[in-house]
């Protein structure tokens, strides 16, 4: 009697699948501390690295790595603090593994942010076509609020519009209230709370009716859209599977909640940061009084720090960390990738 014949494959499992061949040597242009960053497993990776240890060359391997493993190019997302730095990291990446580096996306964080909100942005509101505001027109708009509230007439010591919009952007890169930023480092404008909330919310009322973004909403609004859409933030976490950080020492709150929300469905993050960027004893701080060495300053002191485009912006010193020293009185080392 004649039977059909069903044919069958046997293939390995994808957990036993064997490992694709590599097309560079990493073993040999790497050193081992940067060969374990550069070939680490799937998952959470946070890679600590002093100056000269070869920071930008681990990541720009990593890349490379994750392409050779067979990795689709177009699921890695970097992030940098520049531009420039991403499309240097990327062209360094193309000569290691060819052409196929450009399909990774690579750029700031508010490049990213533009481009994930141009194509999702529906949800909360935005359409494609919204405006970004430079820091100038931002100030400008705060600026026209200010006078059509009446706020343009209140004494000299009411806020300028620089300073306003330092205010409100340390407002959102913190996740802090208003009330909290102005009462905890801009405590000289105290008295004036109630108008700089009034304004606050005037300007947002503005940006969204004529869809217009700053700077820091292109932030904002991402971390809210990840927030709010699920199936939004599953699209584009599944879509970018593989994401790398550069710089992680510089990231605030916000941005740090942005890549754990990027990371939502696989937490395929490798950070890469120098844990002792920090000013050296003896540094002098500008404060109201004058330069004060680093080391003398105290939890509450008021400090100015560049505010970009040659402006100064006060501070209140929040918190501060010392390195360990050991029983001579030195500073320990910290492992890097040396």
């Amino acid at each position: 009697m004649d039977r059909d014949v069903k044919p069958y494959v046997l293939r390995r499992t994808e957990e036993h699948a064997r490992p694709p061949k590599l097309s560079l040597d990493y073993g040999q242009a790497l050193n081992p501390q940067q060969l374990a960053a550069v070939t680490a497993a799937d998952g959470p990776a946070l890679v600590i690295a002093g100056a000269g240890s070869g920071k930008t060359r681990t990541l720009v391997y990593r890349v490379a790595y994750l392409i050779d493993r067979g990795i689709d190019p177009a699921s890695i997302l970097l992030l940098t603090f520049t531009r420039k730095a991403a499309q240097e990291m990327l062209k360094r990446s193309g000569l290691l593994i060819g052409a196929r580096s450009e399909r990774v996306c690579g750029g700031t964080f508010h490049s990213v942010a533009n481009l994930l909100l141009r194509r999702y942005g529906r949800p909360i509101g935005l359409e494609p076509g919204f405006t970004i505001l430079d820091r100038g027109d931002a100030e400008d708009l705060i600026n026209l609020l200010r006078a059509q509230l009446g706020l343009s007439e209140k004494d000299k010591r009411f806020p300028r519009k620089g300073t306003l919009a330092d205010i409100f952007s340390k407002c959102e890169n913190t996740l802090q209230s208003l009330e909290d930023v102005v009462l905890n480092e801009f405590m000289h404008f105290s008295e004036h709370l109630e108008d700089m909330a009034k304004l606050k919310r005037a300007y947002d009322s503005v940006k969204r009716q004529r869809q217009l973004l700053d700077y820091d909403d292109l932030l904002v609004k991402l971390r809210q859209l990840l927030s709010e859409d699920e199936t939004v933030c599953r699209t584009v976490s599944q879509h970018y599977r593989y994401i790398q950080v550069d710089e992680y020492q510089d990231t605030n709150r916000l941005q740090a909640d942005l890549i754990r929300k990027l990371a939502a469905t696989h937490d395929n993050v490798m950070v890469v940061g120098d844990d002792s960027q920090c000013v050296i004893e003896g540094t002098p701080i500008l404060t109201p009084k004058g330069y004060r060495p680093v080391e003398s300053l105290r939890i509450g002191d008021t400090v100015w720090s560049g505010g970009g485009n040659g402006r100064l912006v006060e501070s209140c010193l929040q918190t501060h960390h010392s390195r360990p020293k050991d029983d001579g009185g030195k500073e320990k080392d910290f492992k890097t990738l040396e």
